[in-house]
This record gives C-alpha cells, structure tokens and sequence, in this order.
C-alpha cells in the first residue's frame, strides 16, 4: 500500500510523545479502525510531514499490487466499494484508464482491476464512475511527496489555441482554447477523455481553459430547425457541465463562425440564422419558462463555470442580419441582431423572475491584415491602425474589427460590459490566403498586445495555433512548429511571456 502524505503539525509535547511511540499508537489506531469500520474504505498510515506515524480513513479502497513497485514497474490498482458502479474509469495524474476486469465479492463488494504502469513523482490517482453522463468523482489518492507550494502564476491576456503540452509558460497564466464535438465525443483526440486530461495538464501549469463545443466537423451549432440535433448539443453540453474531470474549465465557447456556411455543412440549405443560435444558446423566441437552452441547461449542473456566445467570422457575406448595425455589412449586421435576440431573451427571463439567462461574456475572432497597402510595408503596427474600407461602408478590414464587436455587445443591456476573449488572432485573411509563415511581420504580437492591454473588457489574445499533431494543414500557422516567419512570431511569443 502507497502512502498517503498528511499535513498534521501536533503541538511540541504531543509531538515529543508521538515521535517516539507514534509507530505504536497509530498501529492500535489502525487496526481498531479496520475492525470497527463496516463501510467502504480502508486506513491509510503514512508519515505526517512532523515526524509521527497518523491514521487516515479514506474511502472507497484503493490498493496497489504490488503494493512496494517502484517508478516505471507495471502495477495493479484494485478499487473496492459497496455499491456496482457502472462506466468506471480511473485518472492518473489526468490520463484516463479504463478496467481491465472487474467482480463482485463477500458482502456486497464489488472490485475493479486497473493496469498502469506507476509514474515517476507524485501522482494523483482518482476513481470516477458514470462516465456516459459525466464521470462523478468517488475516491482518490496521493502517491508520493505532494509538490512544494509555489507562488501563483502572473495573469497574462496571451493565449494560444491547441497549447503545445511541453510549452514553458514562464510562470504566467494564459489562456488554452480547446475543442469537442459532440458528435465524436468517443473519438481520439476530440472527445471528453482527451479533452479531460488536456484540462487537467493545462490547470497543473496554471492556464485559464477555455473549451468550445462545436456539433460536429463544419457544422459548429445544430443545424436551424433540427430540434433532435439540439437535443443532442444540449445532452453533451450537460455531460461536460457535470463531469468532475471538468469543473476546473473557465468558460464554454458555444460554436465559432457559424454566419459562414463552409461550417453548415450538415444541411447546407439551413443556415445557422442569428435567430436560430438566439434560440440555442438562450431560449429566443420560445416562452421564458422552457429550460431547453444552452445556457440553462449548463448552469444547471454547473453554476460556476461561464457560458460565453461564440464567435462570428468577419468579413464573412454569406449571410445577413434583419437589424442593420450602424455601419451596414453583413458580419456586422449578423452579431447585431444576434446580440439584440440574446439580449431580448435574457432580460424576458429576468422579467418573469428567471436569472441568469445572460451570457457570461463573448468570444470574437480578430485576424490582423499586415498587407494592407494603406500600411505602407509597417505591417508590425497594423493592430494599433484603424483600416476603414469603402467598400464596406467604412467597416474595419483588420484586428481592430474587434472594436466592432466591443461596440454591438456594449449597446445592449444586458450585455454591455461583459467580458470579451479573442480566441482567434494571426495574420491569416481567408480572402487574401497567406498564411502566417509566410507574412507575419515581427512586432504584430507586441502591437496587438498593447492593444488589448488598454481595453479592460478585453480579457484574452489568443493565437490561431500552437500545435495540433498528426494534422499538417495548419503547419503554416503553427508556433511550436516555427515554419517561415512564424519564427519571429514564436521567439516574440516567449519575450512576451517573459516581460
């Protein structure tokens, strides 16, 4: 049996007493518990860090065989309780482990095996049952020294999409963007296990996670009319509201450029209308006491974690919006009224005594336009120059469309002031096609960061991407991977993180 490391400090005549009969005392502890203990658990006697040997109860029963392996030596971890758990999984240190048996024994015991090889340093084991609907954690376990305390991490509005595990942060605490779908919630790579250990390997360095949930590939919400389908989005939505593995997630990203029918791709004819994602994310349009809505259906599980609108593409013209924004172009038009619907639902739900209908803030995308040629080659200061375009009726063509944004979620009132996270920003225009290894000019990052850093709403400046393995098609944008000019862009990536 592993140990178990307590905290306990007894004051110094008790601990004059226990450091020298404590072995004594907590073996006559240890067994007077196991015989009076008829419920799941066992005792634990593990050396406080003062010194003296002190019993700890600890349930349900988790031991290890053999019980003295050492690091790299495959073990067995056997975990018994009282009640026949069903989809049991078991988490090392975040990484999910499934049984590779299971029975039931005397007195309505039941037992599952798990095989693993036993990690070097301090591990954290931990038991979860019913992981079809949301894993529940039921026990868990400390091997080896627990880590000394260290000094909390200094916020930073930098972030990345796909953060490269091996990243050094420097002591900072950014941002991570993730994604699932619903629809390959099983799947390597995209589904709940894999997203659960991404969370728990990013809050270990002390990162802000934030995860969005998108409904399948190139259909990020269900599609317009299909309540089947937001049926499905809502369940899933609820799984990861209530799964344990998950409750440190910052905030939940509903969809992202959904106005772009490259991503309706599902029902091509059925566009996600700024109506239709009013109704999925809060309820518009349908009466203010139905719960089947995103944001209810989280916060129902979950009340501390943030539901955040996705964000919409720019300069995207695919579809419009029925209210005009003052500055009349289609993107504009789309967030306006999707805002106004959001904004209509929230406060008819307050009206009829129902809270906390609200978004918890909004995620936008920001691409940069280093090439535009009213920059005169200074690409670096792009993020700080205002690109008005005829064409668009004077609309932004750059990082500052982000104002934009500010601008619509400000003039609602139920939305203005809340939080706003760019969790997508490079140098990459669809309509141009360059992509940032080949036209990222070093500076852009430190000029979109003084940027964002003089607008308090704005809470994050996340870069479209770190690192996504086994998939080449982003190689181009990739920081960790440094192909290009993206080489400037990693190097100024750690300068900021280390100022």
């Amino acid at each position: 049996m592993r140990t178990i490391h307590l905290t306990d400090h007894p004051p110094a005549a008790i601990g004059a007493f226990l450091r020298r009969w404590g072995w004594l005392l907590g073996l006559l502890l240890a067994l007077l518990a196991c015989a009076l203990i008829p419920v799941p658990g066992y005792v634990v006697i593990a050396p406080g860090r003062s010194g003296p040997l002190i019993p700890a109860l600890v349930g349900p029963q988790m031991r290890l065989d053999p019980p003295f392996a050492r690091p790299g030596d495959e073990v067995r971890l056997h975990v018994t309780d009282r009640t026949p758990w069903t989809h049991v999984l078991l988490t090392v240190n975040g990484v999910p482990l499934y049984p590779e048996s299971w029975e039931s024994g005397l007195g309505g015991q039941w037992t599952w095996t798990f095989r693993l090889a036993l990690p070097t340093g301090p591990s954290e084991i931990v038991f979860h049952h019913s992981c079809d609907t949301g894993c529940r954690e039921r026990g868990r376990m400390m091997l080896g020294e627990p880590p000394s305390p260290s000094s909390a991490p200094l916020p930073t509005k930098l972030g990345l999409v796909f953060p490269n595990p091996d990243r050094d942060w420097h002591g900072r605490s950014g941002w991570a963007v993730e994604v699932t779908y619903v629809r390959r919630a099983q799947e390597p790579g995209w589904g709940i296990d894999d997203l659960a250990a991404k969370v728990y390997r990013h809050r270990a360095k002390g990162l802000r996670v934030l995860v969005r949930v998108d409904y399948d590939y190139n259909q990020s919400i269900p599609p317009t009319g299909d309540y089947l389908a937001l049926a499905e989005y809502l369940d899933y939505l609820a799984r990861l509201a209530r799964d344990d593995r998950l409750r440190e997630v910052y905030g939940y990203v509903l969809g992202s450029s959904y106005n772009d029918l490259s991503q309706n791709a599902l029902v091509p004819d059925r566009p996600v209308t700024p109506e239709w994602y009013a109704r999925v994310f809060n309820g518009y349009g349908k009466p203010v006491h139905h719960t089947d809505n995103a944001v209810q259906m989280v916060r129902a599980e979950n009340p501390s974690v943030r539901v955040l609108v996705g964000p919409v593409r720019p300069w995207n013209t695919d579809q419009d919006g029925a209210h005009k924004y003052r500055v009349d172009v289609p993107w504009l038009n789309y967030m306006n009224t999707l805002v106004r619907y959001v904004d209509e639902s929230a406060r008819a739900k307050a009206a009829a005594g129902i809270p906390f209908a609200a978004p918890d803030g909004f995620a936008v995308q920001a691409p940069g336009r280093p090439d535009a040629p009213e920059l005169g080659g200074a690409g670096s200061a792009e993020p700080q120059t205002d690109l008005p375009r005829r064409e668009w009726n004077g609309a932004q063509a750059g990082f500052r469309v982000y104002r934009e944004w500010l601008d619509i979620i400000n003039a609602y009132p139920s939305t203005r002031g809340l939080p706003v996270y760019i969790t997508s920003a490079n140098t990459f225009i669809p309509a141009v096609g360059v992509p940032p290894a080949q036209n990222y000019p070093r500076g852009w990052l430190s000029s979109a960061l003084n940027g964002v850093n003089g607008e308090p709403q704005i809470q994050a400046l996340c870069w479209f991407l770190d690192d996504l393995p086994g998939d080449t098609q982003w190689e181009n944008f990739s920081l960790s991977r440094r192909r290009g000019r993206l080489v400037d862009a990693a190097e100024e990536f750690e300068e900021l993180l280390k100022r």
